[in-house]
């Protein structure tokens, strides 16, 4: 069955591209602020106590608690946690390896994004686990730098996978492209049609004309990308005990290149460093 079906990707007016990008920079404040409270000794339900207030008195509303049967502002994931675990008494510890997920809607319009981090820094982890944030932090902006107009989802796919199948050659390492969960369109509503997935896909898929809005966002394992959902029916976990990583970004596409919703500086400094055009509209 193919991931697609007859989807196509409604392209944005500027001005909603604009209003998406307020949306989207209050959840990289939200992210930015995280990082210098994720530390040894915090819980994972006072960060998503801390994230709610943040986005609540920027303006936002988490709309990660729009979603049916959820009630929390963030998705915090621990080692080999992929995506969406539930925030709660879970004390971090020293050398952590800690994804956090993130969204809000501001004026009916929506930002998500994700960041992994090492709790206690780089050096106070293994450093394999290190390395993967690193590995699937580039495949995320790999991604986005292959994103084009008059492109397809399989340019941003592929932009992901060879990303990360280099720096498996590289690091002698056969990291896991988690296949199971992919990216999304986003606009009026968080998550939204199409599927973006990690890696080139059979047949035809979505074209990206200007105006597309899509949140990339690679998941990679340390071992086997092989996956199942813990009891609790949210926290999605690797079979093999692994680590995993996970890095998201809500992108645009304008007429002049990317504009990355959710980063702070709209993605000038990683787009330039690629050599891939910086299309903002503020």
């Amino acid at each position: 069955m193919s991931l697609f079906g007859r989807e196509r990707i409604r392209p944005r007016t500027p001005d909603q591209l604009r209003a998406m990008r307020v949306a989207g920079l209050l959840v990289a404040r939200t992210l930015e602020m995280l990082l210098a409270e994720a530390r040894a000794g915090v819980t994972t339900a006072h960060l998503d106590a801390l994230a709610e207030d943040f986005i609540r008195s920027g303006g936002g509303v988490p709309n990660f608690q729009l979603v049916p049967g959820y009630s929390h502002t963030l998705c915090t994931s621990v080692g080999d946690e992929i995506v969406h675990g539930i925030p709660g008494e879970r004390v971090l510890r020293e050398g952590d390896l800690l994804s956090i997920d993130c969204g809000a809607e501001v004026e009916g319009w929506n930002g998500d994004s994700a960041i992994t981090l090492v709790v206690g820094g780089d050096g106070a982890g293994d450093p394999a686990a290190a390395r993967l944030s690193e590995v699937t932090r580039r495949s995320l902006w790999a991604g986005i730098a292959a994103f084009r107009p008059g492109g397809d989802l399989n340019d941003i796919g592929g932009g992901v996978e060879d990303s990360i199948r280099a720096d498996a050659r590289a690091d002698g390492v056969d990291y896991g492209i988690v296949e199971d969960y992919t990216g999304h369109g986003i606009g009026e509503h968080m998550h939204l049609p199409p599927n973006v997935p990690n890696y080139r896909v059979r047949g035809r898929t979505p074209q990206t004309p200007v105006g597309s809005t899509l949140a990339i966002e690679p998941m990679v394992t340390l071992g086997d990308q092989a996956n199942h959902v813990l009891d609790d029916e949210w926290t999605v976990v690797t079979d093999d005990g692994q680590p995993a990583a996970h890095w998201e970004h809500s992108v645009a596409l304008t007429e002049r290149g990317m504009w990355v919703l959710t980063a702070l500086d709209g993605g000038e400094a990683e787009l330039t460093a690629r050599g891939a055009p910086f299309g903002p509209l503020d």
